[in-house]
């Protein structure tokens, strides 16, 4: 019996999602999705209009309860009709540090919701090329701060080899900053700190810095780092190499990062100390950096070498005052037993007499 349609259809593959639509200078999207059969391309981009030309991607600042309207222009590049479904979603970063859009059969609460195309779907034919206007909406109680997200196009296709439905989706960013008070702010968390020490004695080794950093604000950030362990009191201070920057980090999202430090000294005691300089980019794209946070751990840095050669060294000091002091006993009570024994002799054989 053939597996059910059903089955097909819960077993989607997506392609990866190109946010940022380059453009060109014919005014046309660079990178189109193609199908596996090369057959099947098209384009997406900004519309031209009083937001502006030649646009990356769309940003407004919109007030709670305010309205939007834009459009994206979508192109055929191909041979054959095309029939794309249009569609809105929230955006997230990846483990990879890269942004990406939640699925069609994911929920989204926010662009996703917000905005509405004026069609579901839109058929394209050969060499043409179609305007889709959409909508954004946002509640009266929307939260101040950033949100991003994107509106896609998307064909499916039967792929025959596999037996499986192939999602291909090409899209452009949405970046949404609502109004009302702003508090961009990053934390640093979880910080830790682990050392490896060398087998010379008295030489250096590694430390590890761990820590994770949370956006706990509502504006989207990034941030520059740095990264420095001391010993006891701050002295033998040593600062990691160049960090790389995390990516943007949306609201409530956390990225974890991990940085070697080399040349540490085993001071027993280590201090970590990572700062971070939040970056706050407006929806122009100038940049601005925020006032540093910085978060301290403490961990161990002990010179296991040097140690075990330190209780070698006391093993052998103790061994040798144990040995010495039973020395010390067995001469005295030899000469005790000769002292005894000259008496005996003296006194003509007998014992001496103890009061």
């Amino acid at each position: 019996m053939q597996p059910s349609v059903t089955r097909w259809k819960t077993l989607l593959r997506t392609t990866a999602l190109s946010l940022l639509a380059v453009v060109a200078a014919a005014g046309v999207g660079a990178g189109p999705a193609v199908a596996a059969d090369g057959n099947v391309a098209w384009t997406v981009r900004t519309a031209s209009n009083s937001y502006g030309e030649a646009r990356s991607s769309f940003s407004y600042n919109v007030n709670p309860g305010g309205v939007v309207e834009d459009a994206m222009v979508v192109a055929n590049r191909g041979p054959a009709p095309l029939n794309l479904a249009v569609y809105a979603a929230d955006g997230f970063t990846t483990d990879a540090g890269q942004l990406d859009l939640l699925t069609k059969d994911k929920k989204s609460v926010a662009i996703g919701a917000w905005v509405k195309a004026s069609a579901g779907s839109v058929v394209i034919q050969p060499g043409k090329t179609a305007q889709v206007p959409f909508r954004i909406s946002l509640p009266d109680n929307a939260t101040p701060g950033d949100y991003v997200g994107g509106i896609l196009t998307a064909l499916t296709q039967a792929d025959q080899a596999e037996g499986i439905n192939v999602d291909r989706r090409l899209g452009i960013r949405i970046t949404l900053r609502v109004g009302g008070e702003l508090k961009p702010n990053l934390a640093i968390e979880d910080l830790h700190v682990t050392y490896d020490g060398s087998s010379n004695p008295f030489g250096k080794g590694d430390a590890t810095v761990t820590y994770k950093i949370h956006n706990v604000g509502n504006a989207a950030l990034s941030g520059k780092q740095t990264v420095s362990v001391s010993g006891p009191f701050g002295v033998l201070r040593v600062r990691a190499g160049d960090i790389a920057a995390p990516p943007e980090l949306l609201p409530g999202e956390s990225w974890d990062v991990t940085v070697p430090v080399h040349g540490v000294a085993p001071a027993v005691s280590l201090a970590a100390t990572a700062t971070l300089t939040p970056l706050l980019t407006d929806v122009s794209g100038s940049t601005t950096s925020l006032k540093p946070v910085q978060a301290t751990a403490h961990g161990w840095a002990l010179p296991w070498t040097f140690l075990l050669v330190l209780v070698v060294l006391i093993a052998v000091v103790v061994g040798a005052y144990l040995y010495r002091r039973r020395s010390r006993a067995q001469r005295k009570a030899r000469e005790d037993a000769r002292v005894r024994d000259a008496v005996a002799q003296a006194l003509g054989g007998r014992e001496p007499r103890t009061s």
